[in-house]
């Protein structure tokens, strides 16, 4: 049986203008993160299985992690997130680096999921996180880098908007308020996880299963049907409980802020992972054709515990690159990156040039140029067409005169203008190039 071509399942083969759209989108990411002081960091592809089992919701270890035991007989695992890692690495070091410490990577995951739109077995993710900042402003600064990035690439608030909660918000009305104990809490908030995925009669029927109080069930539909922190904050007041007010501060950060813009509240967002114990949000996608999460986070208390380490506070968030693509596509703020990008085309109308061309490309490359030879002799008329497929700002022709005269002929794609040039007069080229090319 003849092998196939196709790659696996869920995954993708990156031809050169895939791989250029990679490659601007990681571009923006690491320049964002590297604005706000955020230090890059990567970890091995493989972890022990023991490392997700300890913080990894259910759904993650027990249907979609990629895992098998080794020559070792160690059960291991390729990564499915990048977040216990970070806390390994993180609990190595804590103690003796000054904080906050912000460290954000791009790594390749990869999760048994089934390919939809949106959602590839494998992908890449921006995960930005930051430890040890003082009470609030962590989860502040972190909301300001997802914002900072979806700006960069065109967005504004028509485009997206940032669905927040607090989990400690949660926390108080079901421990303090519906005094429910931990199995029941935990089932509660897969119920609130799933409520904006079902309709009306579905969600009944979830909470009917978990047997409330008549009250309990009251209190949990008026908290499912708050609209804002405000309102959220007048719901713990009347039953004797309170905002923390570093909560407060945070609020007020964000109101002064241009993150006002974009925040919204919504009960619904409490994330699966269990290990959340402040914020949590998510980006949501504003266009009627893609309208879905492309991007999720909040803050940690409590990671570092699995490791024997006193609690630091850590808040971040992962941001693929399918879901990204996906949402840039969707309101054209996608470059086309079907054509290369290079500086000049050196080509050869006698064969006698080659030699004259191979030395004057190094010469070029030893300046940053990017240069393409052409290293057969080619006729006048189809220089053109192999310049455009190739991205070049410019185009040079050495035949029989330029040999003769010692010349080079230099020729603008843009507008036309065309430069004969002494051939070892490498500055003069250079400068022709610089002064009409548009390279970055």
């Amino acid at each position: 049986m003849a092998l196939t071509k196709q790659p696996y399942k869920g995954t993708r083969d990156f031809f050169p203008s895939l791989e250029r759209q990679r490659q601007f989108i990681f571009k923006q990411m690491r320049k964002t993160a590297e604005l706000f002081g955020y230090e890059p960091y990567d970890g091995p592809l493989l972890e022990e299985v023991e490392l997700y089992k300890a913080k990894s919701g259910e759904e993650l270890i027990n249907e979609q992690i990629y895992s098998f035991t080794d020559r070792g007989n160690r059960f291991v695992a390729i990564r499915p997130e990048m977040t216990p890692t970070l806390a390994r690495m993180i609990a190595q070091i804590h103690r003796e680096t000054t904080k906050p410490i912000r460290f954000y990577a791009i790594p390749n995951l990869m999760r048994y999921e089934k390919p939809q739109k949106g959602r590839l077995r494998e992908h890449w993710q921006f995960n930005v996180d930051i430890f040890g900042a003082p009470k609030r402003q962590g989860e502040f600064e972190i909301l300001q880098v997802a914002v900072a990035l979806m700006e960069n690439f065109g967005a504004d608030n028509t485009m997206f908007e940032i669905l927040i909660n607090d989990r400690s918000i949660v926390e108080i009305i079901f421990k303090k308020i519906m005094k429910l104990d931990n199995d029941i809490t935990y089932k509660l908030y897969k119920v609130i996880d799933k409520s904006k995925k079902v309709n009306k009669e579905a969600l009944t029927e979830m909470v009917d299963k978990l047997n409330l109080s008549s009250n309990n069930k009251s209190i949990f539909y008026e908290y499912l049907s708050l609209k804002s922190f405000s309102e959220a904050s007048k719901l713990l007041n009347k039953h004797g409980e309170e905002l923390a007010s570093d909560f407060s501060d945070f609020l007020n950060l964000v109101e002064n802020s241009n993150l006002k813009n974009y925040l919204t509240y919504d009960p619904a967002i409490v994330r699966g992972l269990d290990y959340y114990t402040g914020i949590v949000f998510e980006i949501f996608d504003k266009h009627p054709e893609n309208r879905r999460a492309i991007c999720g986070g909040g803050s940690y208390a409590d990671l570092l515990k699995i490791f024997d380490e006193p609690s630091v506070p850590g808040v971040g968030f992962g941001l693929g690159d399918v879901t990204l693509t996906d949402f840039l596509t969707t309101h054209k703020l996608m470059k086309n990156f079907d054509i290369p990008s290079n500086d000049l085309l050196l080509t050869i109308q006698d064969d006698r040039a080659l030699l004259s061309s191979i030395n004057l490309a190094e010469k070029l490359r030893d300046k940053q140029l990017k240069v393409v030879n052409h290293y057969e002799t080619i006729k006048f008329n189809k220089v053109f067409p192999l310049a455009e497929k190739k991205g070049v700002n410019f185009v040079a022709f050495i035949g029989e005169n330029e040999l003769n005269n010692k010349t080079v002929q230099l020729k603008n794609m843009k507008d036309k203008t065309q430069h004969t040039l002494p051939l070892d007069n490498i500055d003069e080229i250079i400068k022709v190039i610089n002064g009409n090319s548009n390279r970055s």
